[in-house]
């Protein structure tokens, strides 16, 4: 397994220590300017647009008039899903709800700062959202169920899934039962820069909507940076990023079987091994080919990608206080601690979306069904942004309410300040002019 990139984290500069960092779309430029057009198609010529990239893109055929989902397609679709994954997509979906309205705010809190001043925030919906569902390299009605359980529970009125099309025009039949199940009516034969754009602007069928969240290939990201100023385009969610963490507790066997999760998603997706034992290491590489003998020929060409090229491997770490700082460094998408003690590492880990602890925790399980929601922040944003939530889908105001006994104390203070900073017009609105129409 010679193949294999092993970087021996010790024994590398400043520039390759950084190059291990690097993601699929932290370069973009050559992404944006093909995307450009796309999006200009897309806002001048609406549904036509969308039907020509369907065909140029996707290789699909959409009917006109038939980019969005009728009612006779969702009820075909429970017809096409076997029964024990219409099953698991229902498990997983009570599992994510359960979690997710937990995450709910109370709709308005207010406090008392000053005997008779109050102030506090409140949470109303978002108007409108899409959640971008991916489909180039595999059917993903999890992702649906992750973006459209959130958006669901936090009440937003009008949600819809962007999708890319299969090659007969239909949209994924599981994909249209986790959408149904979750609560969401909506969906639109769109993937891609394409979809984006179409959401961002709106076409003859496909409404506006004021964010748009999910992940996405690199092309999807380079179209939400591009029209950033037009919608908002939620947190950085791109290909699929992992870290397993593993100490010399486990079988280096395990954590190959665990390192192939997120590598199979795609030749983008980045996907390391960190230890500081070289027995697990070796272990890991010893495993590998019998674990591909159990995969499907694309999914084994896709982790293999990963794992011999620029974004995946093995780390071999000096310490575990190295391996720390390289995870911290790292801030992935999605993190394993394998470790029959996993908590004695979690306090030295701060810069991680998510954090699965312990052998019986793998990213399969809350990729699907533990709950946590799987959308996460790739290319180290883990270090600003979180999990999509339910806060995803509201919107915060600040509320505040004085009274007539409280007003005097609070003017005088903020008057000061307001002249101070030179403010007259803040300065008289709480000054002798505003007590006159007061008294009135």
């Amino acid at each position: 397994m010679s193949d294999i990139s092993f970087h021996d984290l010790s024994a590398l500069d400043a520039d390759r220590r950084a190059s291990l960092l690097r993601r699929a779309e932290t370069d973009l430029s050559v992404f944006v300017e093909k995307v450009r057009p796309i999006i200009e198609a897309v806002r001048t010529e609406g549904d036509a647009a969308l039907l020509r990239f369907a065909r140029e893109f996707d290789k699909a055929e959409v009917a006109d008039g038939g980019l969005k989902v009728s009612e006779a397609e969702f009820g075909a679709a429970f017809d096409k899903v076997e029964k024990d994954v219409v099953e698991s997509i229902r498990f997983g979906i009570e599992n994510i709800r359960h979690f997710h309205e937990e995450q709910r705010p109370e709709t308005m809190w207010l406090k008392e700062v000053r005997p008779g001043a109050y102030a506090g925030d409140r949470y109303t919906p978002i108007a409108s959202v899409a959640l971008y569902v991916p489909r180039g390299k595999g059917a993903f009605p999890s992702v649906t169920m992750m973006t459209s359980v959130p958006a669901v529970i936090a009440g937003v009125p009008q949600i819809a899934i962007v999708t890319p099309p299969t090659s007969d025009g239909s949209v994924d039949a599981a994909t249209l039962v986790a959408a149904r199940l979750a609560g969401v009516e909506t969906v639109y034969k769109c993937g891609g820069a394409q979809a984006v754009a179409a959401v961002a602007y709106g076409t003859e069928t496909v409404k506006p909507a004021v964010k748009i969240v999910g992940p996405g290939s690199p092309w999807v990201v380079a179209a939400k940076s591009l029209l950033s100023s037009v919608i908002n385009t939620g947190l950085p969610a791109g290909p699929s990023e992992a870290i397993i963490f593993a100490d010399d507790s486990v079988d280096g066997g395990l954590a190959a079987l665990d390192l192939l999760i997120e590598a199979e998603h795609g030749p983008d997706s980045s996907a390391y091994l960190v230890t500081h034992s070289r027995k697990v290491a070796e272990a890991a590489l010893a495993a590998l080919p019998q674990h591909w003998s159990r995969m499907s020929e694309q999914r084994v060409e896709f982790s293999r990608a990963v794992l011999t090229g620029k974004r995946g491997g093995i780390v071999l770490t000096a310490s575990l206080e190295d391996s720390y700082r390289f995870i911290n460094d790292y801030a992935p998408e999605h993190l394993e601690i394998l470790s029959t003690e996993p908590f004695a590492h979690l306090g030295h880990i701060t810069e991680a979306a998510e954090i699965l602890m312990g052998p019986h925790t793998p990213v399969t399980l809350a990729n699907f069904v533990l709950g946590p929601n799987a959308v996460l922040p790739t290319s180290r944003w883990a270090r600003t942004y979180g999990p999509l939530s339910v806060t995803d889908f509201v919107k915060r105001s600040s509320v505040g309410y004085v009274t007539s006994a409280a007003y005097p104390e609070l003017a005088q203070h903020a008057r000061r300040l307001a002249r101070y900073e030179g403010f007259s017009s803040h300065e008289n609105a709480v000054s002798e002019i505003r007590s006159q129409y007061l008294s009135v």
